[in-house]
């Protein structure tokens, strides 16, 4: 065996049959069957599992290590964009205002309040003290009781969303017994300030029960609220922002139910607003004796905002305020004093529209570029004429504005700095349209320097994800930059299975239509070849989660397109996922993928674009794949399976992986840990177009 022989992993071949179809899976053994316990105590994986993952992650290191030069010049780059001792704009409530601040060469946000004046000013969480000592460490939420004497704060220290709440006093810093675990991280305060509302994840690591604890008192006497019995239903925890109801929303990826808690009384019950109707959604806001609600009923695709009385709010009396226009899809609302906010998209363009509530007069803020992201903050006070939005570009960093609702004038409070220099006339952002297998006009918004040769001899990196309706926004990322300027186009394809254009762009891309979402991301790529920007074979693909199912099945359909694929936590064994309902995500998401374990037709269709199940004896481009060991999402053993069936079946790549031992879906916890990542990515992209892996192949044959 000489230096550069790639782990093999052991085949142990196991069938099983649905439908009277058989399923045969060589690598089913790198699932721990104890995956539990290893969310929780990641040193209780398996030896042999373990050594395997080792293995790869020795082996990809060699492969990638003649690339350390290249890596760390690039990391630095991005930390040099970096404005380290940096801080949130501040967000006021009553005599205090909060933000988030990052010290010199700290990896991690800290939490600080001062007076609503900016004097005073104090860290109250101290997120680098905290984490030290900590492989992985993730501040989570956080929320005040009513006197903002107390704050609840949440913590994750093994990567596996398994959130832990403590109370801390304000005046002391000093944190109460309390400890509430195996939580969301999400909290509720009620008025009196001495209780709390929480969501508890059951051994699947399903959020299932919304309980109330009383401050002081063990959590195991703490109260159930609500508990929700489907396993495919999720519960999620917030309050409105007048602050006199906490929502309990439960939903599947088609469909909510919400309920009312007064906060006022520490004994309420859910209040149910509207029952679950198949296909039906809505977010709700409280506003003196009404509810605002965004919906889709009635056929509002794209959804409506409807009014309700809150002593009745059943379906039956709800009545429209921003009726439904087709093609202009309504995202979010913010409901204060005199306003409301709302977040529209139209044709993949963001604007912000501001509604007088006593006159119903409307007026937008909108931008010009062709491609941007801006997005709304809704604070914490109710009583204001303020909002703050963010605003930027491909081009342009972000900046945050302060917005008079009633006067319409706004006040710049922060533009993002870049330490190294920025000058945003050097670089070109565009929208251009790709033509997809059925004729349907894909947006792709792409950032490239302005004095790029467009010959179609540039690489390009070209970006996608397209499920679960989760839009890509064309806004500002210092961290491009650094393959921009060595002569990148770097692009988002807005594929459908987004919602960039509307409900029905999500609609065509999902269950016994994903397979659009695909070709959409391939049509992208031959756009961005007929428009001169790059050519084939020098396109790197990257995806993130369900954005990396995107690249295995594209990689299985058109590997020749691309130089080299980028996969990170990527959800590639999707069949064998979707057939076992023990898993974390399963049932909530065979609303999105089908359920093939009751319906032979969402096996087969499944079945026919898994990427795990469809890899094929052909070559294959260099492949990155990334996971995490204690990740509940898509768990460690779907990239390692993945790369272990490429290994054995196809040629060409080099196939990597690289499993992080001490973090879960999101990668490391620190910021500047989190710009490795991304540079050892980006490094691959560019040594994968200059051909050095092929060098690394011919040495491997050679030897």
């Amino acid at each position: 065996m000489t230096s550069f022989d790639p782990p093999r992993a052991e085949r142990r071949p196991t069938t099983r049959s649905y439908h009277g179809l058989a399923l045969a899976d060589d690598y089913a053994w790198l699932k721990d069957p104890e995956w539990r316990d290893v969310l929780r105590e990641p040193a209780k994986i398996d030896p042999a599992i373990r050594a395997y993952l080792e293995g790869e992650n020795a082996f990809a290191d060699q492969l990638l290590d003649p690339l350390a030069p290249l890596i760390d010049t690039i990391n630095a780059e991005m930390r040099g964009r970096i404005k380290e001792n940096d801080s949130q704009v501040p967000r006021p409530l009553g005599p205090y205002a909060y933000r988030i601040v990052w010290r010199e060469g700290g990896q991690h946000p800290n939490l600080a309040r001062s007076a609503r004046d900016g004097s005073e000013d104090r860290i109250i969480i101290d997120g680098d003290r905290l984490a030290e000592g900590h492989a992985f460490y993730d501040f989570g939420d956080w929320s005040l009781s009513p006197d903002q004497r107390l704050i609840a704060w949440s913590v994750d220290d093994k990567g596996s969303e398994f959130y832990t709440i403590r109370i801390r006093d304000m005046d002391s810093l000093a944190d109460h017994a309390d400890q509430l675990i195996d939580t969301t991280g999400d909290s509720v305060w009620f008025k009196d300030g001495q209780h709390i509302l929480y969501v508890e994840m059951d051994e699947e690591h399903r959020p299932k029960r919304v309980k109330r604890h009383r401050l002081g008192t063990p959590q195991s006497e703490d109260v159930l609220i609500y508990e929700e019995a489907d396993d495919g239903w999720f519960i999620a925890l917030e309050k409105t922002q007048s602050g006199d109801f906490g929502l309990i929303s439960v939903s599947d990826h088609e469909t909510t139910e919400v309920y009312l808690i007064d906060l006022g009384d520490h004994s309420a019950q859910p209040r149910l607003i509207a029952a679950r109707e198949s296909g039906i959604r809505y977010d709700v806001e409280h506003h003196g004796d009404r509810l605002f609600i965004v919906t889709n009923a009635d056929g509002a695709i794209d959804f409506k905002i409807v009014t309700a009385p809150l002593s009745n709010p059943a379906r039956a009396h709800w009545q429209d305020l921003v009726p439904s226009r087709p093609g202009t899809m309504v995202l979010e609302q913010g409901l204060y004093a005199r306003h409301l906010v709302r977040l529209e998209r139209e044709n993949a363009l963001p604007r912000l529209v501001i509604r007088a509530l006593d006159s119903g007069e409307e007026h937008a803020i909108a931008f010009a570029e062709e491609a941007y992201g801006l997005y709304f903050d809704k604070g914490f006070e109710f009583d204001t004429d303020r909002v703050v939005f963010i605003y930027s570009s491909m081009t342009t960093p972000h900046e945050t504005y302060a917005y008079d609702m009633a006067q319409r004038t706004r006040q710049l409070l922060k533009r993002t700095e870049i330490p190294s220099g920025h000058d945003p006339a050097r670089y070109v952002t565009r929208r251009i349209e790709a033509i997809s297998h059925d004729g349907t006009r894909v947006p792709v918004s792409l950032l490239h320097r302005r004095d790029l040769p467009l010959d179609g001899s540039a690489p390009c990196l070209l970006y996608g994800y397209g499920s679960y309706g989760h839009s890509l926004s064309a806004s500002f990322d210092q961290k491009r930059l650094s393959l921009v300027d060595r002569g990148f186009v770097f692009a988002l394809a807005h594929i459908r299975g987004g919602t960039e254009k509307g409900w029905n762009w999500y609609v065509d891309g999902k269950r016994d239509k994903k397979p659009n979402s695909f070709h959409d991301f391939i049509a992208a790529g031959e756009a961005l070849i007929a428009a001169g920007y790059t050519q084939k074979g020098r396109i790197v693909a990257e995806g993130r989660s369900a954005g990396g199912m995107l690249m295995g099945a594209v990689t299985n359909m058109a590997p020749d397109l691309f130089a080299g694929i980028l996969a990170e936590v990527p959800f590639v064994d999707v069949l064998n996922t979707m057939l076992d309902d023990t898993l974390p995500l399963t049932p909530p998401e065979w609303p999105e993928w089908g359920n093939p374990i009751e319906s032979a037709e969402d096996y087969k269709r499944i079945a026919s674009y898994s990427p795990y199940d469809n890899i094929a004896a052909r070559r294959y481009p260099a492949i990155l794949a990334i996971g995490g060991l204690t990740d509940p999402r898509v768990t460690y053993w779907e990239p390692a399976k993945w790369i272990a069936r490429l290994r054995a079946t196809a040629s060409g790549g080099p196939f990597l992986l690289k499993t992080e031992m001490d973090a879960g879906h999101g990668g490391a916890s620190g910021r500047f840990d989190r710009l490795k990542e991304t540079a050892l990515c980006f490094a691959f992209a560019v040594a994968t177009i200059e051909g050095r892996f092929k060098a690394a192949a011919h040495e491997r044959e050679m030897a």
